[in-house]
C-alpha cells in the first residue's frame, strides 16, 4: 500500500472563497451557489451566476476546471481548448471552453482553470445498437476535424508512454508490495514485448506499421469511455452523445476512440464492434487493420491505470475513492489480469 499523503495536498486550497474569487477574477459574479462535480484528476465545480451579470443570461450556471498543477503546460492545455472550439464549429457535440475577453485558459492563485457552460445527460445505453451506431457516427465527426491538422504540443497514445514508461515508474519508485513486485515485472515486461512486436509504435514518434503501409494517426478524444460521453433524449434539442471532456485529448489511431465501448464476452463486443462501425462507416472511413491494436491498447492502459493511480496518491480523494488500491490482493489481480490480456493478446483480433 502506498503511503498516505502527509502534506496538504495543492487542491485543498480550492475552498468556495477561492472559486468564487476565480469567477470574480474573469469579471463573473456567482450567486453563492457551488457544488463539487465528479472528477479526480482535476477538480471541477457548477457555479450559478447573479442574474443580470456577464454570461448570466445565456448560461445561467457555468462550470469551472481547475486543472492539476504540473500536468500538462499551457500551450498543452490551449490546445486542447482549441480542438474543442473546433469541434464546436463544426457542429460536433462537445462541450467547448467559453471565451472571455478572448481567452479560454485563466489563471487564479496558482491554478490554471477554464470556464464551460453547464450540459447535462446521462450515460449512453450500450448494449442499444442504434445508441453505438449513433455514437459511431458522432465519433466519425470529430475524427474528421481531429484529421485535418496535427496536434504540436499534445503528447501521442503509444507504447512508451502508455507501458514502458509507467512500468518502470512503478519498479523505481516501489510502488508495489515485494511479495508481489517480482511477478507483476515479469508479466508487465512479457506484455509489452509482445505489443512491441504488434503494429503499436513504441515512441511517440513511432509508426504504426502494418502489412505496407502505416497506419494513420490523428486528433483524437483518447479517453472514449462511456462516462466522457453523456446522452441526452433524443426528443430534446440536440438529443443523442455529446463530449463534455477533452481533458486526455492525444494523438493516435481512430480505435483508440473506440476499443473502450466494447466489453463483455467476445460476441457481445463483437456485436458492439459492428453497430460502432455501423455508424462510423457512414461519415468515415475506418482502417480494418486497426482492429489488430484493441488488445495492445487495452493491455497498455492497464499498466498505465496502475501508475496513474499511484502517482496521485498524494491527492486525498484518491485514498479515499481507491481504497483497496497497492495491497497485495490489488496487484495479484493485475498480474491475473495481465495473464488474461496475454492470451487475449494471441488470439484474433475482432473482425467487422
Amino acid at each position: 500500500m502506498p503511503p498516505m499523503p502527509a502534506d496538504p495536498h495543492p487542491f485543498a486550497t480550492l475552498t468556495p472563497d477561492f472559486v468564487q474569487g476565480a469567477l470574480a477574477a474573469v469579471g463573473l459574479m456567482g450567486d453563492g451557489r457551488l457544488m463539487a462535480l465528479n472528477s479526480y484528476e482535476n477538480r471541477v465545480y457548477l457555479a450559478h451566476l447573479e442574474p443580470g451579470t456577464p454570461l448570466a443570461d445565456a448560461h445561467p450556471a457555468v462550470v469551472l476546471k481547475f486543472y492539476r498543477p504540473g500536468r500538462w503546460s499551457a500551450a498543452q492545455i490551449e490546445e486542447e481548448h482549441a480542438f474543442s472550439t473546433e469541434l464546436a464549429a463544426a457542429e460536433v457535440p462537445v462541450v467547448a471552453p467559453l471565451a472571455i475577453e478572448g481567452r479560454t485558459l485563466h489563471a487564479h492563485g496558482g491554478f490554471a482553470f477554464s470556464v464551460s457552460p453547464r450540459r447535462g445527460g446521462r450515460a449512453p445505453e450500450l448494449g442499444d445498437a442504434e445508441a453505438l451506431e449513433w455514437i459511431g457516427r458522432f465519433i466519425a465527426r470529430l475524427h474528421t476535424v481531429g484529421a485535418c491538422t496535427p496536434f504540436v504540443h499534445r503528447p501521442a497514445v503509444d507504447a512508451a508512454s502508455y507501458g514502458t514508461e509507467p512500468r518502470d515508474w512503478l519498479l523505481a519508485h516501489g510502488a508495489l508490495p515485494l511479495e508481489v513486485e517480482r511477478a507483476w515485472a515479469d508479466i508487465s515486461q512479457e506484455a509489452i514485448q509482445m505489443i512491441a512486436a504488434s503494429a503499436l509504435p513504441s515512441s511517440a514518434g513511432g509508426r504504426f506499421d502494418s502489412d505496407s503501409e502505416s497506419i494513420a494517426t490523428l486528433r483524437l478524444h483518447a479517453d472514449c469511455h462511456p462516462g466522457n460521453i453523456l446522452w441526452t433524449p433524443t426528443d430534446r434539442p440536440g438529443g443523442g452523445p455529446h463530449f463534455v471532456d477533452l481533458d486526455d485529448c492525444r494523438a493516435g489511431p481512430a480505435v483508440q476512440d473506440l476499443w473502450m465501448l466494447l466489453s463483455g464476452e467476445r460476441a457481445e463486443r463483437q456485436r458492439a464492434l459492428g453497430a460502432l462501425l455501423d455508424g462510423y462507416e457512414q461519415v468515415r472511413h475506418f482502417d480494418r487493420r486497426e482492429l489488430a491494436l484493441i488488445e495492445p491498447l487495452r493491455t497498455l492502459r492497464m499498466i498505465h491505470y496502475s501508475a496513474w493511480l499511484a502517482r496521485r496518491w498524494d491527492d486525498p480523494a484518491f485514498p479515499a475513492a481507491f481504497p483497496g488500491f497497492g495491497s497485495p490482493d490489488y496487484w495479484r489481480g493485475q498480474v491475473a489480469a495481465l495473464r488474461e490480456q496475454i492470451e487475449a493478446l494471441a488470439e484474433p483480433p475482432l473482425a467487422a
